[in-house]
């Protein structure tokens, strides 16, 4: 099945709440119109337009990539492919045409991408898209290993009431497989599960991608706000950027 299929499009948005809330989509959409610099920028797995819809209404031109038609369907109730062009295809190899200042990857997208080859070839592809200069922004979680006591593989992420998240770690080969439960306590409606595969990174690594593909880190911050990244911060919004002058 695939992973980002009509069911799953279907539920992804929850405007105001969650990651639609003001408090998270406003910073992201800010910091990335600052990094763009006046130019268009190019969102990988562009999905609904959480981010997208608006950091164009912002002023900033926004393509996207999208490999699942039932995302795209849901962005294109937002806008029209005048409005923010999109390349059906993978965010590792499918082109866009036009030059950009800024391409970004948001909400830990990039793990989607289950090898670690895939995800160097996702660093590339960047690169082949920007102009010298230009910056990749990758916002991204820390595997929570930490909270792995021996012999056990599955931490809780998250729990309120009609919801229980749940990662499953594979250590051996640094996969994660997330799931989520939603269910009503009174039994009025059949509990439903959805599970997504990732591939997680260090941040570290994430670097040596970057410089495989030509880039520098230029900054790493906690958050979109620019909060301290510590040993203890649970994500991360990595900025990369190509040399001004081809080496």
């Amino acid at each position: 099945m695939m992973l980002w299929d009509e069911e799953t499009a279907a539920n992804y948005d929850t405007p105001g709440e969650g990651m639609f809330a003001a408090d998270v989509v406003e910073p992201a959409v800010a910091r990335l119109a600052e990094l763009a610099g006046g130019g268009a920028a190019l969102e990988f797995a562009i999905g609904t337009g959480r981010i997208g819809v608006p950091l164009r209404a912002a002023g900033v031109p926004v393509t996207g990539i999208e490999l699942s038609g039932p995302m795209l369907r849901r962005l294109r109730e937002k806008a029209d492919e005048a409005t923010i062009p999109v390349v059906v295809g993978d965010m590792a190899t499918a082109s866009a045409s036009g030059q950009y200042t800024l391409v970004y990857l948001v909400f830990n997208t990039i793990s989607n991408l289950l090898t670690q080859a895939e995800q160097v070839e996702c660093f590339r592809n960047a690169a082949r898209h920007l102009v010298a200069g230009g910056r990749f922004v990758i916002e991204l979680w820390v595997p929570e290993l930490r909270k792995l006591p021996p012999g056990q593989s599955a931490v809780v992420f998250g729990a309120e009431p009609g919801y229980l998240g749940l990662d499953t770690y594979d250590v051996l080969n640094q996969r994660v497989v997330s799931h989520h439960f939603d269910f009503d306590f009174d039994g009025s409606r059949a509990a439903r599960l959805s599970r997504s595969p990732h591939r997680y990174i260090w941040p570290a690594e994430l670097d040596l991608m970057g410089q495989l593909a030509g880039f520098t880190l230029e900054s790493r911050h906690a958050d979109w706000a620019g909060a301290e990244f510590t040993a203890d911060s649970r994500s991360h919004v990595s900025v990369y950027r190509r040399p001004l002058k081809e080496q």
